[in-house]
């Protein structure tokens, strides 16, 4: 890596003025472009995948492969003109936009509830225009199916037959559906607008064509302005994903997966989630994790890998025993975790993994990394000797990435706060930072010590860029308030503010300064 700074949002979290209530593929490029004036030269987003009804968080997605249509720009979707939008949402459907527009927060089911309907009138034009004629555009849409038919049928498919059963998952679903019968399986082979199931399934690998080609656009266009694109892996998908319905082989579900005891859960953590298995997987020489690091490396210049010392040791539980580590013995976890990576870098090219190598990590794992030559994470405040004495990030690795916080933490624009005032003199103490600064002043400081760090890469949350308090999202919880947070105002209204574009510029003057630049 290269010495560079960069910039973590959410995807759902970008505002612009022509935005449907959350972020858009679209306006990547625009934050781009606004977090440059701040010297960012890499946006990191969290997964994008496509969630269930009524899931917000972005780690308990759908599918591993397909992107989120909630995230699809509407008024640059070809099938559909300025026209044919309003006349789908009509006056109640408008207002409902504007109301979304301006809600503080996101409001996943009405975003969706209105996108749905919009897209659902892109496809039905798509398919009166496009398919009936076989024209340029049908076979560039029949290409996009060939090329990602990997993961595309089966999720399409699975899409299709959810919502045919009211979005219950496919534990629930009649036997044939349920364990993939062969004539269920080929209905997404040659799927037909026919008015049932296969114009459910052409609808859904719609929607990912759209989606992808999007997203392609935009890395296009981020290209052009010089900044990288980071995305974030989670390390499992859910037991009620299209991935664990068609390979479920290779998914362990007699077991739950978690975390092993510490002093915050003395008897260990169940997620509720499947584990991999292994031996399953060795069978194809791990070929779903390559095709799923192969992916991300299309979408993304660089990725993050979360829980990397899960694909070293996973724990699991069965009901009613104690947990283990799967595989068990160090030299056993060793191998696994270096076969798995070596795998995934392989599939993804050089440079591309970052590793989250956060909690407690075994010696073995971190000497791994170095030696694939993956960059892990350190984050300031959780750094610290023996003694509780914070550790210089000047003395960091190069092979790393410094950050204040992350979107499980508060941003150090609140987070000092909650610091205990030993801590605080500490931190402010690596770099003379005095305690008696104002805020702002203080937090322009904070980010000079950060941007200090020997690491490569430095991740800075948008909240402490633009001076902003809130929390993205709090473990262990359940409210209204996670994975819903929005930038205050549009982008163009954050690049009109005087006082915030002289806080981006000594911003940027500091990443200069810190040779980031």
């Amino acid at each position: 890596m290269s010495r560079v700074s960069g910039v973590t949002i959410p995807l759902f979290s970008i505002r612009t003025r022509a935005d449907w209530g959350i972020g858009q593929i679209t306006d990547l490029p625009a934050c781009a472009a606004f977090f440059l004036h701040a010297g960012q030269k890499l946006v990191q987003v969290l997964p994008a995948h496509e969630l269930a009804e009524g899931e917000t968080s972005p780690y308990g997605a759908l599918s591993a492969f397909a992107l989120d249509p909630i995230y699809i720009t509407i008024e640059r979707v070809s099938d559909l003109d300025a026209v044919e939008i309003a006349r789908t949402l009509g006056d109640e459907g408008h207002a409902e936009l504007e109301r979304l527009r301006k809600s503080s927060r996101v409001e996943y089911k009405a975003v969706r509830a209105l996108k749905r309907k919009a897209l659902a009138a892109a496809f039905a034009r798509f398919c009166q225009r496009e398919l009936t004629t076989s024209s340029e555009r049908a076979r560039a849409f029949f290409a996009f199916v060939e090329h990602e038919a990997t993961w595309l049928r089966d999720h399409a498919l699975y899409m299709a037959l959810r919502a045919r059963h009211d979005g219950y998952g496919w534990r629930t679903w009649p036997d044939a559906e349920r364990d993939r019968s062969p004539e269920i399986v080929r209905l997404a082979l040659d799927p037909k607008d026919d008015g049932g199931i296969g114009t459910r399934i052409l609808e859904q690998m719609y929607l990912q064509w759209i989606a992808h080609e999007q997203w392609r656009a935009a890395r296009e266009e981020m290209r052009a302005l010089g900044v990288a694109l980071m995305g974030d892996m989670p390390f499992i998908v859910g037991g009620e994903s299209a991935d664990v319905w068609a390979n479920r082989h290779q998914f362990r579900s007699d077991v739950t997966l978690g975390a092993p005891p510490d002093d915050f859960a003395p008897e260990g953590q169940s997620w509720g989630l499947p584990a991999y298995d292994w031996q399953a997987m060795d069978k194809d020489d791990l070929a779903w994790l390559r095709a799923r690091a192969g992916h991300a490396a299309v979408l993304f210049d660089r990725f993050r890998i979360d829980h990397v010392v899960g694909f070293f040791r996973q724990w699991v539980r069965k009901d009613g025993e104690p947990g283990t580590f799967d595989p068990s013995g160090e030299q056993n976890q060793l191998a696994r975790g270096t076969k798995v990576l070596s795998a995934m870098r392989d599939a993804a090219g050089p440079g591309a993994l970052i590793a989250e190598d956060l909690g407690v990590i075994p010696p073995f794992v971190r000497e791994t990394m170095t030696r694939l030559g993956l960059p892990g994470y350190k984050v300031l405040p959780w750094e610290r000797d023996e003694n509780f004495i914070p550790r210089d990030p000047r003395h960091f690795p190069e092979l790393s990435v410094a950050t204040w916080s992350t979107h499980d933490t508060m941003p150090i624009t609140s987070w000092w706060y909650a610091l205990e005032p030993w801590e605080r003199e500490r931190l402010a103490a690596l770099d003379r930072i005095p305690l008696d600064l104002p805020e702002g002043e203080r937090e322009l400081a904070l980010l000079k010590l950060l941007l200090s760090a020997r690491s490569d890469l430095v991740l800075v949350l948008a909240n402490e860029i633009v001076g902003d308090k809130t929390r993205i999202n709090t473990p262990g919880t359940v409210n209204d308030e996670n994975w819903t947070w929005r930038l205050d105002r549009p982008l163009e209204d954050l690049g009109a503010d005087p006082s915030l574009l002289a806080r981006l510029e000594r911003i940027r003057a500091l990443v200069s300064e810190t040779n980031r630049a």
